[in-house]
């Protein structure tokens, strides 16, 4: 523990707590300290881990107490930006829940200010540390193109979820911020270049501003004419049925994850069954003389199956390793800049009813 990495928890709600965890579990991390704005909730984490861990309700003297080597911004969008400058200028490396920024400039500012202070910063795009979806996203490349990728993660929440989502609600739609999970998955498919966006979506809920929406839908373009769709909605009053659909097709076949426990279960609410894969269906388009299918389809079992709380732990062993090898991330920031400019083009188009080109 010696030369463990100082680490600043910064928002110490559902993602705070998980990823203070996740630092705790790995003997080169060590938790410093924990922010938050109500210091309550900071407090209450503190105690959780075992305590002894200082807390705070003032970002700047949380950074000047602790002089951490790592930052972990996982408050609510709004802030990413402001928190991520901050901790680079002090000369910390970043781990930056997604996403990075609530505008394009400003995610462009992230990535200008972490090359000029030589520091990493690691967005927290999860799946990319989920073995299941690395198996989905590798078989998916193989069916040919153009691709068909149709996604969604609609959430049926209430009481404490509920309040968290109107939390997030106050910054960015749920295509924004999760579509850019889905989004940055179907460009690692396609490998293209997405050229045009449109969405659609609406408000089902005089509890969020008149200006922001919980349900929304948007379709992606690619210059090698594959097409996405993702769709999410947030709130008590979001259906159930087919909340969890991840299915590729292409022109050789299609694969599809087939997470049967949490779909019947009615867990959308529930953050596990996000990470939740199961198995993988693959389906091959060959026909034989007679016109019928050649090969049987296939059932891929996944036996790798991280929990929230694993995978949270994954992001930060990556953190670890990248600081530790120092690694290049200039791909990984700008994949990150990319997936952002597409959500907030659909919600351009939500707003406008036009379709954005993406030049």
């Amino acid at each position: 523990m010696g030369n463990a990495l100082k680490v600043l928890v910064v928002g110490c709600g559902r993602m705070g707590a998980s990823h203070a965890r996740a630092y705790q579990s790995i003997g080169d991390f060590k938790v410093a300290g924990l922010y938050n704005r109500h210091v309550a909730r900071a407090e209450a984490l503190n105690e959780s881990l075992g305590g002894g861990i200082a807390t705070f309700d003032d970002f700047a003297r949380a950074m000047a107490a602790t002089k951490p080597d790592v930052v972990s911004v996982c408050t609510t969008p709004g802030t990413h930006e402001e928190f991520t400058l901050a901790s680079l200028k002090a000369g910390a490396h970043v781990f930056l829940e997604k996403p990075m920024a609530t505008t394009v400039e400003g995610a462009r500012r992230v990535v200008t200010a972490a090359k000029q202070a030589r520091r990493k910063v690691v967005i927290g795009y999860g799946l990319r540390h989920h073995p299941s979806w690395i198996k989905f996203i590798g078989i998916a490349r193989t069916m040919g193109k153009p691709l068909v990728m149709r996604m969604n993660l609609n959430q049926q929440v209430q009481a404490e979820n509920w309040v968290v989502a109107k939390g997030l609600l106050e910054s960015l739609s749920p295509i924004v911020d999760c579509g850019v999970h889905y989004v940055d998955v179907m460009c690692q498919m396609t490998g293209a270049r997405p050229i045009r966006v449109s969405a659609i979506g609406t408000r089902l809920s005089d509890e969020i501003a008149k200006d922001m929406y919980n349900y929304g839908q948007l379709q992606v373009t690619f210059d090698d004419g594959s097409v996405g769709w993702y769709e999410a909605g947030w709130g008590p009053m979001i259906s159930e049925t087919a909340f969890f659909v991840k299915d590729v097709m292409g022109p050789k076949g299609c694969v599809s994850i087939v997470a049967a426990s949490a779909s019947a279960a009615s867990k959308s609410g529930d953050i596990e069954s996000h990470c939740k894969t199961e198995s993988l269906k693959v389906h091959y388009a060959d026909l034989g003389p007679d016109s019928r299918f050649s090969r049987p389809d296939e059932m891929v079992d996944l036996s790798d199956e991280p929990s929230h709380g694993e995978l949270c732990r994954r992001e930060q062993l990556y953190l670890l390793k990248t600081i530790r090898e120092d690694l290049d991330l200039s791909q990984h920031m700008e994949d990150g800049v990319n997936s952002l400019r597409i959500v907030l083009a659909a919600d351009q188009s939500v707003r406008t009813g036009k379709t954005v080109d993406l030049g």
